[in-house]
């Protein structure tokens, strides 16, 4: 798998941040909410960053491969 460029891969992130936020009872926004608490917001120590060749969480990665897609089809 490729790594997903960092700045797409921070754009991704706030976005799965921001819909996630207001999800109490969801396992995904519990992700996101510690991924941000434990990491003080630090880039580089976020699930982003964590997975080799810059692959993050699996949030990111499922809504980069809708990104892709989306890329193709236009």
């Amino acid at each position: 798998m490729t790594p997903i460029p960092d700045e797409i891969a921070r754009t991704l992130c706030q976005q799965i941040r921001q819909e996630n936020r207001h999800k109490w009872f969801s396992f995904a926004r519990w992700q996101c909410w510690g991924c941000e608490t434990f990491t003080q917001g630090v880039l580089t120590q976020m699930c982003l960053n964590s997975a080799p060749g810059n692959r993050g969480c699996n949030a990111l990665n499922d809504r980069y491969q809708k990104f892709l897609r989306a890329i193709r089809i236009s």
